[in-house]
């Protein structure tokens, strides 16, 4: 019994001092020239879409969720969030170049029509992330809509 208590002991303390290890939260500051919704002509319905599906890690404007803040799973959710934002962030849309963007856009509207994306761990979690057939069909659209424009410049 006194073995199991101290194991217990040891494993209260080593979480207790994990969650002293910080974890960066920042958002960057966003233009809003180089915003992807702000750079088109997004109908609010899509605008929503991309913001409740795409932004939590695919963008600057990440809202961090209670658990977050949790280590380990506060790794987990940076880990994420950062691949995310190498892959595609919408706040810096403006920075990319055609090329960069004609392939982000080709992503977007086969991950989103293929059910790739969002993540199933994140639509588990945030339930305003789970799109109808519909909604992935209107933002598919949207994104090779955006495809087309690019290809023409």
């Amino acid at each position: 019994m006194k073995k199991i208590l101290r194991i217990l002991i040891v494993v209260i303390v080593i979480f207790g001092l994990i969650q002293l290890i910080p974890i960066d939260r920042v958002n960057e500051p966003i233009k809003k020239e180089e915003n992807f919704v702000d750079s088109y002509k997004v109908s609010p319905r899509v605008k929503n879409l991309i913001i409740a599906a795409c932004y939590d890690c695919h963008s600057n404007e990440v809202k961090y969720p209670d658990y977050a803040y949790v280590a380990p799973i506060s790794w987990m959710v940076k880990d994420h969030v950062s691949e995310g934002r190498e892959r595609l962030n919408f706040s810096k849309w403006g920075t990319y170049n055609n090329f960069q963007k004609e392939g982000m856009m080709e992503k977007s509207s086969a991950t989103v029509e293929n059910y790739t994306m969002p993540l199933p761990a994140y639509i588990s979690k945030h339930p305003e992330a789970n799109l109808s057939k519909a909604d992935r069909e209107l933002m598919a659209n949207f994104f090779r809509e955006v495809l087309k424009d690019l290809k023409e410049k």
